[in-house]
């Protein structure tokens, strides 16, 4: 029996809001927004800092400068109590936060490498959720941006998650042999819940072939 879903999407496409109609619709919890914050919470920095990870990798000055300079960059982070928060931090914390999410199951997870991380939980049913182009703008313009800034974060978001999902799982994005499920939200997103549903419950128990194989653990700093 499924216990977890995760939602992958393209930026724009209505993914987050489809995930919260879907948990609500099923009584569990989201983690979404409240990813962040539990991540803020064990790493004790706040969740503005957890947000600017979000996703994507840290610029090449800070991964130079790191690597550069690692004995002291990781002294004076502990000397600074952990204040000093980066990708690499966030995704080292990742998998034990995802497993202690998936063993209370009842819960649905958006993005953050998820799939990647519960690829071989037989109680995860991976969806992945993407929209045209216009689509895409037009759902961030309703969001409140202007069409230069649509145009920009449509363009700009998703090629920063693909490099975050190369660099730390050395996989292309999406990958689709992941996925119970790809659904194009252009269709509205009642329907998109629905498919959703009503495939969860037709494909229960059977085995999902996958040829995809991820690192154990997300890849260092290079």
């Amino acid at each position: 029996m499924f216990r977890l879903i995760t939602i992958e999407r393209e930026y724009g496409c209505g993914g987050g809001a489809v995930a919260a109609q879907l948990a609500d619709h099923l009584g569990w919890k989201l983690w979404d927004h409240l990813l962040t914050e539990e991540i803020a919470r064990l790493a004790n920095v706040d969740p503005s800092a957890v947000m600017r990870c979000d996703e994507r990798m840290d610029s090449r000055l800070h991964r130079l400068a790191k690597s550069f300079w690692r004995g002291s960059y990781e002294r004076n982070s502990a000397a600074l109590g952990g204040q000093v928060f980066d990708t690499d931090r966030m995704m080292s914390m990742m998998q034990e936060i995802v497993n202690g999410i998936a063993r209370e199951g009842n819960a649905v997870l958006v993005g953050r490498g998820t799939p990647y991380f519960l690829r071989e939980n037989p109680d995860a049913f991976h969806v992945f959720l993407y929209a045209p182009r216009a689509e895409k703008i037009r759902r961030t313009l309703a969001d409140g941006n202007t069409a230069e800034e649509a145009e920009e974060l449509v363009d700009s978001v998703d090629r920063e998650r693909a490099a975050y999902i190369k660099h730390y799982f050395n996989a292309d994005w999406p990958t689709r042999s992941l996925y119970h499920l790809m659904l194009n939200t252009a269709v509205g997103n009642e329907p998109v819940i629905q498919t959703i549903l009503s495939t969860m419950h037709l494909v229960e128990g059977r085995p999902k072939a996958t040829d995809y194989e991820a690192p154990k653990v997300p890849a260092s700093s290079r």
